[in-house]
């Protein structure tokens, strides 16, 4: 049942946050131990660093962007992950894949650096499950107008196409360890999918 990393990705506003809250419901009613966190952020310092990465008024180049993410990454590595791997069920909002659709697919920064980042601070750890949240335009447009933004809700909407075209490429290149969510549809229909996926996650 342990060792298990599940993690929420896709764009901003395609209900991952709903989600995972459901999900932690679901495994507390279960009495089903695990941690939640969220990326940028999570442990102590990586919220530190989260409010200096999406802070509006910030001049951090794409490359201290890249950087800050990874740093925070290490520091959920060793005070969240680590410590209750073999003791509980990880679930997270944005991981690997953000930093590679949104630094790579969308900021255009090398791939292969990014992977090597990554593989220096997680040592080769496995994602479990990802649940990959996808919503169309028209929603995104939305959603994307609410009134507390940050940093990167000022980037523009091809910048989030380009993004969410990444993160499809990423679910195409190992789509088993994937399920894909249609953001577009009602709520309680996407979470009874999510529950009944993880119902079966917990199971193995």
């Amino acid at each position: 049942m342990y060792k298990k990393i599940i993690v929420f990705e896709g764009v901003d506003g395609t209900g991952k946050s709903y989600h995972i809250n459901q999900v932690a419901k679901f495994l507390k009613s279960k009495k089903i131990k695990f941690i939640k966190f969220r990326e940028p952020g999570g442990s102590s310092n990586s919220e530190i660093i989260r409010k200096i990465i999406l802070k509006n008024n910030s001049s951090l180049s794409k490359e201290s962007d890249l950087l800050l993410y990874l740093a925070a990454r290490k520091e959920n590595y060793d005070k969240l992950i680590k410590p209750n791997l073999k003791k509980k069920i990880i679930l997270i909002d944005r991981f690997v894949d953000s930093t590679i659709a949104y630094q790579h697919y969308g900021q255009k920064i090398n791939l292969k650096l990014i992977n090597n980042l990554n593989n220096f601070v997680l040592k080769g750890l496995t994602i479990s499950h990802t649940f990959l949240l996808k919503i169309d335009k028209k929603n995104l447009k939305k959603r994307l107008k609410r009134k507390n933004k940050n940093r990167y809700d000022s980037f523009d909407i091809k910048f989030y196409t380009s993004v969410q075209n990444g993160y499809i490429k990423l679910l195409k290149k190992n789509f088993t360890k994937y399920t894909l969510i249609n953001s577009n549809l009602p709520k309680n229909i996407n979470e009874k999918l999510v529950l009944s996926k993880i119902s079966k996650i917990i199971k193995k």
